[in-house]
């Protein structure tokens, strides 16, 4: 059977790594952060591409990494995009045959938790006004993905059983043996 994924997409900050990493762990399946891949391919980090390139060059990069991921795959993986991967046309399509999970996160708590992280990101805003305005341009294409799992009030481990659930990874690989589980419908969550 061939490998299967399933990508996870939102905002910056909705959770995309935790969450991955936690599905991957419980999948027993491998994680991929888009973003960590991209810098490993081009020995520079986000925010020194934005600043060296420019950002239509990261995004050029990033769809390339992630053609490069989707036409290599050989274990189940999860996979985490960037804030800015699933709003790409090009990107869109390259998933089109995948599920996707939006992780969509109440504003202000993308705001509270952006503030408080660390990581260097080069779209983050420096108000909540403008942080929200380019929020508000993303969810129409994060809401194109396959399913939306509302992360309020959950920690990662929940949310994995949700989405487990709603993708029917569970049932899927107890009927595998099956001949009616068919690589072209597995963990789409689509009925047979």
């Amino acid at each position: 059977m061939a490998a299967r994924a399933v990508f996870l997409v939102g905002f910056m900050a909705s959770g995309k790594s935790s969450v991955g990493q936690e599905l991957a762990r419980r999948l027993d399946w491998d994680f991929v952060d888009l973003d960590a891949r991209i810098e490993s391919r081009e020995r520079q980090t986000i925010p020194e591409i934005f600043r060296d390139r420019g950002e239509s060059s990261f995004r050029l990069a990033e769809t390339s990494a992630l053609r490069d991921l989707t036409e290599s795959l050989e274990r189940n993986t999860v996979i985490a995009l960037g804030g800015g991967a699933f709003v790409q046309p090009k990107n869109r399509e390259l998933l089109r045959s995948w599920p996707s999970v939006f992780l969509e996160v109440p504003l202000d708590e993308l705001w509270r938790r952006s503030l408080e992280d660390p990581t260097k990101r080069p779209l983050r805003k420096d108000n909540l006004t403008e942080f929200a305005r380019l929020y508000e341009s993303r969810l129409p294409f994060y809401r194109q993905a396959t399913m939306t799992v509302v992360t309020s009030g959950k920690d990662p481990a929940s949310l994995c059983v949700e989405i487990e659930r709603r993708l029917l990874f569970r049932e899927r690989s107890e009927a595998a043996a099956s001949p009616r589980a068919t690589p072209d419908n597995f963990g789409t969550g689509e009925s047979q």
